[in-house]
């Protein structure tokens, strides 16, 4: 190998060994939206970004157990909140996205009559994700309550672990129906699966999903999250957000 070929082979090798890497932890319903955020984010910065995904209170359980996360990305407000207040974040809890609540089936099922449908003798099983810990799960139940159906259907309820795994009870045809994210079915993985209507907003309270910093990593990796966090509110991001089904806030930039 030349001279000049062996300098820019080391000089790649270097700066690949180099690269800072920050964890982001984020709530199952984002894991299409914020791997393109991710992709937009380390174009432009440099920074690469890993993704763990899964139900935002075991992502809180895992936070205060020490887990080294950089980031983490709701499903809502209170979890961000209780770490802020246990001291576990580095900037306050800030919304970054509203959520859309949807019923979605794969199967012959007339979702025309809307949450009503899963009292029907057709649905016989119905996922959501769980209450104790998925925050899309918690709003499916106050649909429910809203519709006065949550008392006929305690017999068809399959408690999923997060919105991922309804989607792929869903998907796999192990349920009838799953209230599940807009987001999921806007994918281009689950845009052609099975049909979906959205779930009028004054049946559940808002979605409100909020982001923050942690301390749970180095002072470096630390600063790239808040780069990565104000990135989250950008018109890039905000682009990508609005294109997986969810609306956004009026906000200031982070700092």
């Amino acid at each position: 190998m030349k001279p000049l070929q062996l300098f820019l082979a080391v000089l790649a090798f270097s700066s690949t060994l180099w690269a800072q890497t920050i964890t982001v932890a984020a709530a199952a319903n984002m894991k299409y939206a914020v791997t393109d955020i991710a992709k937009a984010f380390t174009k432009e910065s440099g920074i690469d970004v890993k993704i763990i995904t899964g139900a935002s209170g075991k992502l809180t359980q895992q936070i205060m157990s020490g887990a080294p996360y950089d980031a983490f990305l709701s499903a809502d407000v209170e979890y961000p909140a209780k770490l802020a207040n246990g001291g576990f974040t580095t900037t306050p809890a800030q919304v970054y996205a509203y959520g859309i609540l949807i019923l979605w089936s794969d199967s012959d099922v007339d979702l025309s009559k809307g949450v009503a449908i899963v009292t029907d003798s057709s649905v016989k099983t119905i996922a959501v994700a769980n209450p104790k810990t998925a925050p899309y799960g918690i709003e499916a139940v106050n649909a429910m309550r809203y519709y006065k159906v949550d008392n006929n259907v305690q017999g068809k309820l399959i408690i999923a672990e997060s919105i991922s795994q309804v989607g792929a009870y869903v998907t796999t045809k192990a349920v009838d129906v799953g209230f599940m994210s807009k987001s999921i079915v806007l994918s281009p993985e689950m845009k052609n699966v099975g049909k979906w209507v959205e779930i009028d907003p004054k049946a559940y309270n808002t979605i409100d999903q909020a982001m923050v910093g942690l301390k749970n990593s180095s002072p470096d990796n630390q600063i790239a999250a808040k780069k990565f966090l104000k990135f989250m509110t950008s018109t890039k991001a905000h682009k990508i957000l609005k294109a997986n089904g969810y609306q956004i806030p009026m906000q200031k930039i982070l700092p």
